[in-house]
């Protein structure tokens, strides 16, 4: 496995024996974006943008923290007008997440349950700000050679934005639009899977559907599968969870990279913290807590990239009734990282 062999060899693994066993295809060298994300991508024109149909969009931006931190939430309200109150679902890395919506995908929620739709995203045109979401979707930190073999250390600051929601963005969007606070879901992918666990961990009770998606359990050394997780098990609340995981990330295909790349090197080193079937693993586990309605689904041969739009889909599908378009292609480009 992956995650057993990576430790043993040395820091840059550039033999093409090493690639081979790694699964790996070695290849020429090539441009840092061939094989992974844009950390430059912009948003570009998105539903939030287009003139109100089914929903209109309200926008606001969130200050906290020293230095000053600043998140901008985009909030879509049905046109309709509805006696009852409405579920809502909270959206991490809302940029991204907003370019996996079309009119029709909109049109289709509307006609069933009728979401109250919260993109939280960066105060930016940045598809996804890596830097910020690094600390803020994380409860741990997490300390790793870069490619330079500098230790760097990152995260840890799941708390502090889970505050924030808490205190700041969820008192906002309850004021804009009519909420059910009992039907309130949190939907986040990789990184934002990840923040999805911590919080079911810490406080489950805030949100009463999560939804993790291709969650990046190998964070910290794998320390997402340790004290936190073990200590909600034994004192578990009641939540619906649902964990998601591309069928090429549980068999470790990682596709093609360039092992004399040394950023991508590094990276392959730092995710042998969790074994690539570890969500599937965790879906068993949770599946045995008391209180927790657990479903786990795999999505054959997506990588983790293209997790993001399916398990969006997905997850609108689940929980609100509408056509389940997770098979479909993404309305923009994939996101081809692998964290």
């Amino acid at each position: 496995m992956l995650s057993s062999l990576i430790p043993a060899f040395s820091p840059w693994l550039r033999n093409v024996g090493v690639a081979a066993a790694l699964g790996v295809v070695a290849m020429a060298p090539a441009p840092a974006a061939a094989q992974q994300r844009n950390p430059l991508q912009k948003v570009g024109e998105t539903v939030l943008d287009q003139p109100a149909q089914s929903y209109r969009f309200e926008r606001f931006v969130i200050e906290s923290g020293a230095p000053t931190r600043r998140w901008r939430v985009n909030v879509g309200i049905p046109t309709r007008n509805a006696a009852a109150l409405a579920p809502v679902l909270y959206m991490l890395d809302g940029n991204a997440a907003a370019m996996v919506f079309d009119q029709a995908l909109l049109s289709d929620l509307a006609a069933h349950a009728a979401p109250v739709l919260v993109f939280i995203g960066y105060d930016n045109d940045l598809r996804i700000d890596s830097p910020a979401r690094t600390l803020d979707y994380t409860a741990w930190v997490d300390t790793a050679d870069d490619e330079n073999g500098t230790s760097q250390s990152s995260g840890g600051g799941a708390k502090a934005f889970l505050d924030v929601i808490q205190q700041q963005i969820k008192p906002e969007v309850e004021r804009r639009a009519r909420v059910d606070t009992q039907q309130q879901s949190l939907w986040g992918h990789s990184l934002g899977g990840l923040f999805v666990l911590s919080t079911l961990y810490t406080q489950p009770t805030a949100f009463q559907q999560y939804v993790s998606a291709s969650p990046s359990l190998w964070w910290s050394q794998g320390a997402p599968q340790g004290t936190m997780e073990r200590g909600f098990i034994a004192h578990p609340a009641p939540a619906k969870v649902w964990l998601m995981l591309g069928g090429d990330e549980r068999s470790g295909n990682r596709g093609v990279r360039d092992m004399n790349n040394p950023r991508v090197v590094a990276h392959l080193r730092r995710i042998a913290g969790a074994t690539p079937d570890a969500a599937h693993a965790l879906g068993g586990r949770l599946a045995d807590v008391p209180g927790l309605q657990v479903t786990y689904r795999e999505f054959p041969g997506l990588g983790h990239g293209p997790m993001l739009p399916a398990s969006l889909k997905a997850t609108l599908a689940a929980l609100y009734g509408v056509a389940d378009r997770s098979a479909a292609p993404a309305v923009a480009p994939a996101d081809t990282s692998t964290d």
